[in-house]
């Protein structure tokens, strides 16, 4: 029997790319439900009851939910074509441990850059830099952040790729002058199909981001 694969996900999503990237990587064929988050699918509601949120991944009618969880259980299931994370346990736990800086540092600086405005926008705009900076560190001359290999942290943080022309916009400063190596690994990982056909284009993710500065009220 053929795997039945269902991505509950949402265009702009930096965590619903991450899947699509890990789904694409791998060859995986499944089926894209868009969500609209203002009115919520019974199906979404029902396969992710505790936070109700996108991504979903629905693998035979089992959810899999939070992004970072759903691009391992991926990796774990589908083994046998182009491996995300490293073999060696300490790689693998050196590759989580900068996931998770990502997800609570930089995720985080970069939502309070579209939220707020004057002393705490300046405040947030230096956060997010400083991330993206430790983050460069990390990288190094490496082609990839594990080495040779475009894989689990690399799919951690070309997601937000497509939110860059938005921070640039409303922080009002530059990604390339600030970070120039993260910028040409960025265009490195554009490189490969996977990543370029699963990323949204970054002038419709800023809109997005305008509009629901608008619905928010944080003009």
């Amino acid at each position: 029997m053929a795997d039945e694969v269902i991505l509950l996900d949402g265009f702009a999503s930096i965590f619903g790319m991450r899947v699509r990237v890990a789904l694409a990587e791998k060859a995986i064929k499944y089926e894209y439900r868009e969500e609209d988050l203002r009115n919520k699918s019974q199906l979404l509601l029902k396969m992710n009851p505790i936070h109700k949120k996108i991504p979903v991944l629905i693998h035979n009618g089992k959810p899999v939910c939070e992004s970072l969880i759903i691009v391992q259980y991926i990796d774990e299931v589908w083994k046998d074509k182009a491996p995300l994370l490293p073999s060696d346990p300490y790689q693998r736990a050196q590759a989580r441990f900068w996931a998770d800086f990502i997800d609570k540092k930089l995720y985080d600086a970069g939502r309070k850059i579209w939220i707020t405005k004057g002393e705490e926008l300046q405040a947030a705009k230096k956060e997010f830099i400083e991330s993206l900076k430790v983050l460069e560190g990390e990288l190094g001359d490496k082609p990839y952040f594990m080495g040779e290999r475009f894989g689990f942290l690399d799919i951690a943080l070309i997601t937000f790729y497509t939110w860059f022309h938005a921070y640039e916009t409303l922080g009002n400063f530059s990604m390339e002058a600030e970070c120039p190596k993260l910028i040409s690994w960025a265009k490195r990982c554009l490189q490969k199909e996977s990543v370029s056909k699963s990323l949204a284009d970054q002038k419709k993710a800023y809109e997005y981001l305008l509009e629901m500065k608008k619905r928010l009220g944080v003009e």
